[in-house]
């Protein structure tokens, strides 16, 4: 365990300093790409106008034989374009694959004042972040980045929710978390093959009649990840950190995709992943407050004034937890409106 008087400390002579406080900027979604796919990288500029986070994936969904042409993609990316107040990401290949290691040390040398943040795949406790925290800071040495280089955990495994509290306290660097049901479906032994999302038999069922006890009994379906999520979104807070929902893999149910979302959103994630543009809108639309909250909250926080004692409005008691509350909706919605001028009508500012 790092001494608590050296953990702001740069790790190596010559790298940045930590940042003391994560920045909270939009990152509704953070929009995935393949860095080796010409045909998607010719639309990356326009589409990028439209996110918040674009993240060039170098691990999962790329073929073996494909890995060093997605890293020599992403950084003539880097090089190449100017993405102005969208964010940069990567996802490297995980810590214990053969290409690990030369993501790092090429991304960092060759575009590291680009890249805003490194997602880590499959971490399981606080020692892949240590291990990625000391190299990060040498290499930034080396190639003289001025700004540390942030970085996002995957919960994939079992081993990494059991230690999730660890994970989030084990570097200033961790800017968030993000949940990776698939993966951490199969290391359960999770007898499901989606990704992300319910499944319709893990349900709970109306109680028998008592006078017809083969009358038809209602069933409900229950969220597979509503544990996971709300543990991660606790460890997030608990450390300064973002909690983030992970992908949905049906692109064709926007429907279910907006659900999940949604649900993310109320338990506290910041954003989602989106695999497809199509969930881009979706994702701006659930993690953007309601016009209607807004104006709520904007009442709710003008009839409290000081944030003490108690009024009615509506016949609803407001008190200084409530208007606790309506300033989360509105610290957030006057974050998104300073980008979106439309978020920014809509709300009245």
């Amino acid at each position: 365990m790092r001494n608590p008087k050296d953990f702001f400390r740069p790790l190596a002579l010559g790298a940045p300093e930590p940042v003391h406080e994560i920045p909270v900027r939009p990152s509704r979604m953070i929009h995935f790409f393949d860095p080796s796919n010409e045909k998607m990288l010719a639309k990356l500029p326009d589409l990028a106008a439209t996110c918040d986070v674009v993240l060039g994936n170098l691990e999962d969904a790329i073929q073996a034989d494909n890995k060093e042409a997605a890293r020599a993609g992403l950084v003539k990316v880097g090089k190449e374009l100017d993405f102005g107040e969208t964010q940069l990401w990567t996802r490297v290949n995980s810590l214990d694959s053969p290409w690990a290691l030369d993501d790092l040390v090429t991304l960092v040398t060759e575009i590291g004042d680009k890249l805003d943040v490194i997602m880590v795949p499959k971490v399981e406790g606080p020692e892949d972040i240590h291990y990625v925290d000391r190299l990060l800071a040498q290499l930034e040495a080396r190639a003289g980045v001025r700004r540390p280089i942030l970085v996002h955990a995957l919960l994939e495994t079992a081993r990494g929710v059991a230690n999730v509290e660890e994970i989030c306290a084990a570097s200033p660097r961790m800017q968030g978390l993000s949940l990776g049901p698939a993966d951490l479906a199969a290391d359960r032994r999770m007898k499901t093959t989606r990704v992300g999302g319910g499944h319709p038999d893990y349900l709970v069922r109306q109680d028998p009649v008592a006078d017809d006890p083969d009358a038809a009994r209602a069933t409900y379906q229950q969220d597979l990840w509503h544990y996971t999520m709300a543990k991660m979104v606790d460890a997030c807070v608990a450390n300064g950190i973002l909690p983030y929902y992970g992908p949905f893999g049906d692109i064709k149910d926007t429907v279910a995709c907006e659900d999940q979302f949604r649900n993310a959103y109320l338990l506290g994630c910041v954003g989602a992943w989106s695999l497809h543009p199509v969930q881009i809108d979706i994702a701006k639309k659930v993690f953007s407050p309601d016009p209607a909250e807004v104006a709520w909250a904007a009442r709710v926080i003008e009839a409290m004034g000081d944030g003490t004692g108690a009024v009615m409005i509506d016949g609803k008691m407001q008190d200084d937890a409530t208007v606790k509350q309506c300033r989360v909706v509105m610290n957030l919605a006057r974050l998104l409106a300073e980008r979106d001028a439309d978020l920014a009508a809509a709300y009245g500012f």
